[in-house]
């Protein structure tokens, strides 16, 4: 008899009338929301504007959306062509199914294209919304809570993940792999906003360091958990994709940290030019304004006061140096 575990949802669908409400899409909505919030405070932080973030992740999240299904349907193709499968289910995704690696790589080109049309550099932006991505993740994979999918191995242990009976699954309690995954992702978060502080990291470390440490963690738990997958040499796929993805984040910041150490001075040029009325352009004015008072003690100390054109100043300048050569 089982003394604990944790409950799973009786559904992962509520019906407000005729529209559906669906667990996993909140959990991916509520991610964004999040990444975007923190990315923009983390952004405005290393000397960029507010809305940037949220400009950019207007190009990136839907190519991220679009790159997560489609690694989804081509690595487990066999859930939807394989005979006796429907192929229109492949855009059914809110019933689950996005592969962070595809999302990351297509999302990554929605970026550089939101970058390039912004002015700033890809690098830093990566780097300030790393851990903003990190708690996407975690909150993101509850979802997978709500559709009862992707658990680990059968384990009575206290915190074991009880699922239902169902078409595609058997009733039991299994290694709650979602809730692994969500605590390493908090935790990755939180490495890249230390090591961020600790160490400066800019030209996009603080974005390779987040996808190494989150590839650490996903190579052991992709190992424990039990769903269909493609296997070569005896290794789920993911878990090769982990170790190989992991490899090359390390090898980038290796190289970065040699070829281009420290962190970028300016992440968006235009904010280094203030518009009329804001602060820095006040704070102008007014040394412009302090600057002309003290011209002005200057002139009237000498007994002169200045023409307003520009011709009558050098005039006037003239003939002071002739009356001071007579003197």
């Amino acid at each position: 008899m089982d003394l604990a575990y944790i409950p799973s949802p009786s559904t992962g669908v509520i019906h407000l009338g005729p529209i559906p409400l669906r667990g996993y899409a909140f959990c991916i909505i509520i991610g964004v929301f999040v990444a975007v919030w923190y990315g923009n405070k983390r952004w405005i932080a290393r000397g960029g504007t507010a809305g940037t973030v949220a400009d950019i992740a207007v190009w990136a999240v839907p190519f991220g959306l679009v790159g997560g299904r489609l690694y989804h349907v081509i690595t487990d193709y066999q859930l939807y062509f394989s005979e006796g499968e429907n192929w229109v289910d492949a855009f059914k995704i809110w019933e689950g199914g996005l592969g962070i690696w595809g999302a990351i790589a297509l999302g990554a080109v929605g970026a550089w294209i939101g970058c390039r049309r912004r002015g700033v550099p890809l690098p830093a932006y990566a780097d300030a919304i790393a851990p903003g991505i990190a708690l996407a993740q975690a909150i993101g994979r509850w979802g997978n809570w709500f559709n009862q999918e992707l658990y680990g191995r059968p384990t009575d242990l206290p915190w074991a993940l009880k699922i239902t009976e169902s078409a595609n699954r058997e009733a039991g309690t299994y290694h709650p792999t979602f809730l692994y995954e969500s605590l390493w992702c908090i935790g990755v978060a939180l490495l890249v906003v230390w090591a961020d502080r600790r160490f400066r990291l800019g030209h996009g470390r603080a974005f390779a360091l987040y996808v190494a440490a989150y590839c650490a963690g996903r190579g052991w738990i992709e190992y424990m958990r039990v769903d269909e997958a493609h296997h070569v040499l005896g290794l789920r796929l993911n878990v090769w994709t982990a170790i190989v993805v992991f490899l090359l984040a390390v090898v980038y910041m290796v190289v970065s940290s040699r070829v281009r150490p420290g962190r970028e001075e300016i992440v968006e040029p235009k904010a280094e030019k203030k518009p009329e009325g804001s602060a820095g352009s006040a704070e102008k004015a007014e040394k412009a304004e302090k600057a002309g008072e003290s011209d002005g003690d200057a002139d009237a100390g000498e007994g002169v006061k200045p023409d307003t054109s520009s011709d009558d100043a050098v005039d006037l300048g003239k003939d002071m140096e002739h009356g001071a050569g007579k003197s």
